[in-house]
């Protein structure tokens, strides 16, 4: 099983609960890959509006969108409904999960329509925290599809 976390992020070293969790995915056969994604063409949109910041999110993330229904795509949204544990382990029972937290400005309409949309939290969160708030409930979700004490 592939899991892919696509973040419009500087890339930087992982944090040590993000490595600490691609791990322990291992042992349900799971490859947690991160892919932390900027360039200029984003700082400089960032720096004219929300919309041409949103455009440049869109333009380096859709080539990550699975088209053909081979893969989950769910993208972080603060506008979508949350859910619980067990809810979002269903999420993970596929082949290939792609996740998505976009930018600071959001992602277009255009994104959200490719994609399943999930709120980890009414909270705002940073870009870091949410990353290993994601790492940790995906483990927490094959620890359930795999009947492991873990969740309890």
């Amino acid at each position: 099983m592939k899991i892919n976390l696509y973040c419009i992020a500087k890339k930087e070293k992982e944090d040590e609960f993000i490595v600490h969790y691609q791990k322990l995915c291992k042992q349900f056969g799971a490859e947690l890959k991160i892919f932390n994604l900027f360039n200029t063409e984003i700082l400089q949109a960032q720096k004219k509006s929300a919309k041409e910041a949103q455009s440049s999110y869109t333009k380096i993330l859709s080539p990550y969108l699975s088209k053909n229904n081979t893969a989950n795509n769910i993208a972080l949204h603060p506008g979508a409904k949350t859910c619980d544990s067990f809810i979002f382990s269903k999420m993970l029972d596929c082949m290939h999960v792609n996740f998505f937290i976009g930018g600071s400005f959001g992602f277009e309409e255009n994104f959200l329509k490719e994609t399943r949309t999930l709120s980890l939290s009414k909270l705002t969160m940073s870009h870091k925290i949410a990353k290993i708030v994601l790492c940790e409930q995906i483990y927490r979700g094959l620890s359930i599809l795999h009947k492991h004490p873990y969740h309890k």
